[in-house]
């Protein structure tokens, strides 16, 4: 229901079961992705988060730096630590 309202929490949760198989789920990325995105233009910074984290790994979809930098950008503005470190890591690692 939550995710039917527009939740951006319940959207990013959701999200997180495709892309875990979890809650009864068949493991689908490409729907995780695409609600992730939901959920980030809904203002969702741990949907920033989490597709920064999968475009900088490239697991299970094409690896985009660009991308990755974006959204851990979008998390980092919003206070989220953990995007603050991986852009950190970023960039010292890729100088």
């Amino acid at each position: 229901k939550r995710v039917d309202a527009g939740d951006p929490v319940a959207i990013c949760c959701r999200g997180s079961q495709y892309a875990d198989g979890s809650h009864g789920l068949q493991k689908d990325v490409a729907r995780a992705v695409e609600l992730y995105e939901r959920a980030a233009e809904l203002g969702s910074k741990d949907a920033h988060l989490k597709l920064g984290g999968l475009y900088l790994r490239g697991k299970d979809v094409e690896q985009d730096e660009a991308k990755a930098i974006r959204h851990l950008q979008a998390a980092a503005v919003e206070g989220d630590a953990l995007a603050r470190g991986l852009i950190g890591s970023f960039e010292h690692y890729s100088e």
